[in-house]
């Protein structure tokens, strides 16, 4: 195919002349589901060369080869005939597939791809030519095939300013510093439980790859990666995301990780390492907090997993895990709960303060990276502020953050020590009982001149609320050291 930089932008003015899309998220989305069938008819016939026996699960007029392609015969449906097809013959067939438990997950994806997907366009003329142009796609030649990861990174990329369909997306110099430092080895398994686009499990499988030598290692490499999404549209660009990087069988299912009681995980559910970026922010149903001990049952969605992650982590596993400021600052009930068993069952032996605007567009709300492990209790934390590079004054989509920028982080993670800059601490360790005597408020190593982020109204009260409940928490707290020191009974007046 030529001019593979310009995929997206042919497609997008396309798609611009449709009345049934309304917006970048739908596009993105209208893309997503053509990609998929696309990428799976690619890898079908890779399968049917390998295997004899194969048999598609898709029934033969509704595999991408036989509607979708070209010949340029003249008889390739398009205009109406097109768009009856999908709307009436493809998209019922592929979401009303018979797929029992015995189904196999390359061919069950399918059905849970479609499940929830979506057909926007009305325009059977601009249908048939954007489908053109993903068909252009030559997915069996090794050089197309690795330039199309691009374009693949390109649309993820977009996602960052497609509105709420950002939360999905985590940049990649993010992903493949956690997974650079957290060291993946031949043999073991890594989770996201809130995996979105697949971008976690594409930055742990480009950190293992190197370590494949042999056929073993191939099939434990192939198996490696673990992962829930909740939301049908990124939990699609996960599964092409992942066929794309020849998982041909990828674990990744469309369910929510929080509707399971986390008392009922056993050694069979856990896992040796969790990457992960929680949404934070949201809100779940009511009864989702029926799942957590009443201590830790938060109503943010963070701390959530939070406790999922620590019940689900192999004796010995390794977590790197983003988190919003909010997180370290909260001494409310359940965050003091969450944070003490952290500390008391596992070793947080780093915290990593990211610089504002790493998520911009999306959002302002200032991240953290917790990296902990389950070998022993908590003795030290060392924390560390990253920065922002200079000519930075902030992220954006024309100025992404880098690897590179981890680079002063890295180079301070292999040889620890305390650092004061202007009076200000940049890096230091703290014991757990001098985090205790904070009432395990770990907001520390901050940023001393941060300029004040205009954030949204949804963030502002967010962020109000958190730091309410936290002044609260501390203020009960203080009040029941005076009315014990001074020997006052405050139940007893308040039924006088």
């Amino acid at each position: 195919m030529s001019n593979l930089s310009s995929f997206v932008k042919r497609i997008r003015d396309i798609m611009r002349n449709d009345a049934g899309i309304n917006g970048d998220a739908q596009r993105i989305e209208q893309i997503a589901w053509m990609l998929f069938l696309k990428v799976y008819d690619s890898k079908e016939q890779d399968w049917e060369i390998s295997d004899d026996n194969y048999e598609s699960i898709i029934p033969e007029n509704c595999r991408w080869s036989n509607w979708a392609a070209d010949d340029h015969s003249g008889s390739a449906l398009t205009g109406d005939p097109l768009l009856e097809f999908v709307n009436n013959t493809l998209f019922p067939t592929l979401k009303g597939l018979n797929v029992t438990p015995e189904t196999p997950i390359k061919k069950s994806i399918v059905k849970t791809t479609f499940e929830d997907a979506n057909q926007y366009m009305k325009d059977g003329v601009l249908l048939r030519q954007v489908i053109n142009i993903i068909d252009e796609l030559d997915l069996s030649d090794y050089e197309e095939s690795h330039a199309f990861g691009e374009i693949y990174e390109s649309i993820l990329r977009e996602l960052q300013s497609a509105g709420s369909s950002g939360e999905f997306y985590t940049p990649r110099a993010v992903t493949d510093f956690m997974a650079k430092m957290i060291q993946p080895k031949i043999g073991e398994q890594m989770a996201d439980f809130a995996c979105g686009t697949g971008g976690f499990l594409t930055s742990w499988l480009k950190q293992l790859s190197p370590q494949v030598n042999t056929k073993e290692d191939q099939d434990s490499f192939n198996n490696s990666i673990y992962g829930i999404e909740k939301k049908q549209f990124p939990y699609m660009l996960c599964i092409t995301n992942m066929l794309l990087h020849d998982i041909d069988v990828p674990k990744v299912y469309h369910d929510n990780s929080l509707l399971k009681d986390v008392l009922d995980y056993t050694e069979d559910d856990q896992f040796d390492v969790i990457l992960m970026n929680p949404p934070y922010g949201g809100s779940e149903k009511t009864e989702v907090k029926n799942h957590f001990p009443a201590d830790l049952a938060s109503s943010e969605t963070a701390d959530l997993f939070m406790s999922v992650i620590m019940y689900r982590l192999k004796e010995n596993g390794r977590v790197a895990v983003i988190l919003p400021d909010g997180f370290l600052f909260g001494t409310d009930n359940a965050k003091v709960a969450i944070k003490k068993k952290l500390l008391s069952e596992f070793n947080l032996h780093t915290v990593i303060r990211m610089p504002h605007s790493v998520f911009a567009p999306y959002t302002s709300i200032t991240t953290n990276i917790l990296f902990f492990d389950r070998t022993k209790p908590t003795e030290e934390t060392w924390f560390y502020r990253l920065d922002m590079p200079d000519g930075y004054k902030n992220f954006s989509k024309t100025k992404p953050m880098k690897l590179e920028h981890f680079d002063p982080a890295i180079e301070w993670w292999n040889n620890r020590e305390e650092i004061t800059i202007d009076g200000f601490d940049k890096a230091k360790k703290y014991t757990v009982n001098e985090i205790e005597d904070r009432n395990w408020n770990i907001d520390l190593c901050g940023y001393p001149h941060e300029e004040e982020e205009i954030l949204s109204p949804k963030e502002l009260i967010q962020q109000y609320q958190e730091k309410r409940a936290s002044l609260n928490a501390d203020i009960d707290r203080i009040l029941a050291q005076i009315t014990e020191i001074l020997g006052i009974d405050i139940t007893e007046d308040d039924e006088k």
